[in-house]
């Protein structure tokens, strides 16, 4: 096995081109009574916000930077193009060119949207209910995007009276987003466009208005509006004063109410606005209580109450039959069980579904009106089972979709009365996919602490029935309470083909294990995170799955943080690190309270500029910072000029200071796409292209390591 401070020699010998030199600067810090030397500061424009509406407007130092940066990441991985090419071909041949979705019934018409063949964007459309003719176009993404380096449309809705469409496009990435309205009849566009608005919208249940979001300055949504359906003066309805705050709205399933939400990772409010009166004022359901969240629906006569109060940590189901459900009104109804982590509830007429989760698995509870239940679940090792929104309350048929990691999807609409279930659709894959080649595991790794950490695994059959060791990809995120599904992946097999098996680690800080699991990996208890994906990876290799040096770990987002955190604390056990959009310079944005998602994120991770605690604690793991002088493996990381959620100067940052720090030879690249945003390109094929980068990269890193050895 090769030892940590080989990795140098070796990739010594690499014939590599020059990589870019960026210019220290240091810029001096005192917050707190502590002092901190940011060398690379210069890089964050300081017109930032006019940069994610308009990209030319970047400083030419800058610009400049990241040219010569994507130039020598081309350079270095120009010998992996064919294989770039190979898994982009391999990808974009599972996919489905004319797919289309299951369609979704409500009143006379069934909606869906689908693919023409060789088409980046979706056509959205309807035919009558039942009938397979009589489409009716009623938005053409592909069309409007043409000429657009960048498109993307966020919602899109028809209106209760199936009259007028509606939709929001963002053509920058930057998540501003302009919503626009059209009467399906004639197609002509109704009213001005709503400009600067998030990309979360509502019709009124009498479709008479709608309500949209409005983003401020610094990008954060800060002002519910309303305005006419067909056009006309935009009227303030809700206005959120707390920059920790984001905002949703939406519409209870039986149209009884509009909906607006206020949040954020720890803390609930919702107001409500009567559905037959939507010019009135909203009125607050229950007052926000920090620590305490809720969700809300209306059933027929009573509210359902989704909570974590009263110490219910994996949450439980209150019901209210107030007018207004304030916490005096609401009665237990299911009851907080640790473990069985409630995620979330879909109400129909006679019947409302509960998703549950419990051990990393899913399950869904049926309970009719008259308090029987039944379960739906299946029997694979590891799998997904996810509710799918429908349009239509009176009705017995509920749509979930199950997948495994060597399941393709299947949608299917079941009977909440008769529990028959309809098979709608299996996801094709073109190319062809027997699951019989390969087998998902389910295995458990101890982090130090003694819990249990689960990894779910996907190899050829072949390869388990070797059980010699092979090269892992292994994937983490452990942030926000988002948990890692085990779902089927057109795009991992691509590795999994070639022999490697794919790995996720279901680490503290997601909810794969419940609510618990997320408040484990949070705040000052981050650095759970951390070493439970360590445990995860020295757990493979002690089952001889693989060898030290023989892991690509694989983040993105807040798990590029993790990739930071775990490339500082464990660079031996990593071949290489892939790190998108990473939030590396943690300390700095969470000190920076003009940047969109700072003060919302502070019960995360905590408030840096008033908590000395939270700064230390903070400092400790935050990777910009904890860069030191030690043999770093190859790294990979990207970033998108127009994101507003993790700035393209985190990535560019670090890599400058990983560069100037790593005592090994392993290349350290930066990739930044200079027309996307968070989520990278926007076109299905064209995001392809990233995801194959990404896994070349890796391969690549892995051979030369191989080659070491």
């Amino acid at each position: 096995m090769l030892e940590p401070g080989r990795r140098s020699s070796h990739l010594a010998a690499m014939s590599l081109p020059k990589a870019p030199v960026a210019a220290k600067i240091p810029l001096r810090i005192e917050q707190l009574g502590r002092t901190r030397t940011d060398d690379y500061a210069w890089m964050k424009d300081d017109n930032w916000q006019q940069v994610l509406r308009d990209p030319k407007a970047l400083k030419a130092d800058v610009r400049s930077h990241l040219d010569a940066e994507n130039a020598f990441t081309k350079a270095v991985l120009a010998g992996t193009e064919t294989l770039q090419a190979a898994l982009f071909a391999e990808m974009k041949g599972r996919i489905k060119e004319d797919d289309s979705s299951v369609p979704s019934p409500d009143g006379p018409w069934d909606y869906y949207s689908r693919y023409e063949l060789g088409a980046e964007h979706p056509l959205h459309a309807r035919r009558p209910r039942d009938r397979q003719d009589g489409e009716q176009v009623l938005l053409d993404e592909e069309a409007l995007s043409k000429g657009k380096a960048f498109f993307q449309v966020g919602a899109a809705s028809h209106s209760p009276d199936h009259g007028l469409y509606a939709w929001a496009a963002d053509e920058q990435g930057s998540e501003y987003y302009t919503i626009r309205v059209k009467d399906v009849a004639s197609g002509a566009e109704v009213g001005t466009p709503i400009e600067s608005a998030y990309g979360d919208f509502c019709f009124s249940p009498d479709g008479a208005w709608i309500f949209w979001i409005w983003r401020d300055e610094n990008a954060r949504p800060a002002k519910v509006f309303r305005r006419r359906s067909t056009g006309g003066e935009d009227t303030l309805v809700y206005e959120e004063l707390d920059d920790g705050m984001f905002l949703g709205v939406g519409v209870a399933s039986d149209d009884s109410h509009v909906l607006i939400h206020v949040g954020n990772q720890e803390t609930t409010e919702i107001w409500l606005i009567p559905g037959d009166s939507p010019d009135r004022a909203p009125v607050v359901a229950e007052s926000r209580r920090i620590g305490v969240k809720y969700s809300l629906d209306h059933w027929t006569d009573r509210w359902v109450i989704r909570t974590n109060d009263d110490g219910a940590v994996d949450f439980k189901l209150c019901v209210s039959v107030a007018a207004v459900p304030a916490k005096a009104s609401w009665v237990d109804w299911i009851a907080h069980r640790p473990g069985h982590y409630v995620t979330g509830f879909a109400a129909y007429a006679d019947h409302l579904v509960r998703a549950e989760r419990v051990n990393a698995l899913d399950t869904l509870v049926v309970t009719a009106r008259d308090g029987t239940e039944h379960t739906v679940a299946f029997d694979e090792e590891a799998y997904a089972l996810n509710l799918e929104g429908g349009y239509e309350y009176e009705t017995t048929t509920a749509r979930f979709v199950y997948q495994s990691p060597t399941t393709p999807r299947q949608t299917y609409d079941y009977d909440l009365a008769t529990r028959a279930r309809t098979l709608r659709k299996t996801q094709e894959v073109p190319s062809g996919h027997d699951p019989a080649r390969y087998v998902a595991r389910r295995v458990t790794a101890r982090a130090a602490d003694g819990a249990e950490v689960p990894i779910t695994l996907l190899m050829l059959k072949t390869v388990a029935e070797a059980g010699a060791p092979a090269p892992v990809l292994l994937y983490g995120y452990g942030s926000y309470g988002h948990a890692m599904e085990p779902s089927f992946s057109i795009r991992n097999l691509s590795l999994v083909d070639r022999g490697w098996i794919w790995a996720v680690a279901h680490v503290r800080g997601g909810s794969d294990k419940g609510w618990g699991w997320f408040l484990d990996g949070r705040k000052e208890n981050k650095p759970n995170t951390f070493n439970d994906f360590i445990a995860c990876a020295e757990h493979l290799v002690e089952g001889g799955y693989t060898t030290r040096g023989q892991i690509a770990a694989y983040g993105g987002s807040a798990g590029g943080m993790l990739m930071g955190a775990i490339a500082n604390l464990r660079p031996d056990l990593w071949g290489a690190i892939v790190a998108a959009v990473p939030f590396v310079d943690v300390l700095n944005t969470m000190s920076d309270t003009t940047l969109p998602l700072t003060p919302p994120e502070w019960p995360e991770w905590g408030n840096p500029i008033e908590d000395p605690a939270a700064y230390d604690l903070i400092e400790s793991y935050s990777p910009y910072d904890q860069v030191s002088s030690q043999a770093y493996p190859p790294i990979l990381a990207t970033g998108g000029l127009s994101d507003p959620r993790v700035t393209y100067w985190e990535p560019a940052k670090w890599v400058a200071k990983l560069r100037a720090h790593t005592t090994g030879a392993a290349p350290m690249l930066l990739k930044i796409n200079m027309e996307a945003g968070h989520g990278g390109a926007s076109g299905r094929f064209d995001f392809l292209k990233e995801i194959a980068l990404d896994y070349a990269f890796a391969i690549w890193a892995l051979e030369q390591q191989g080659a070491a050895e």
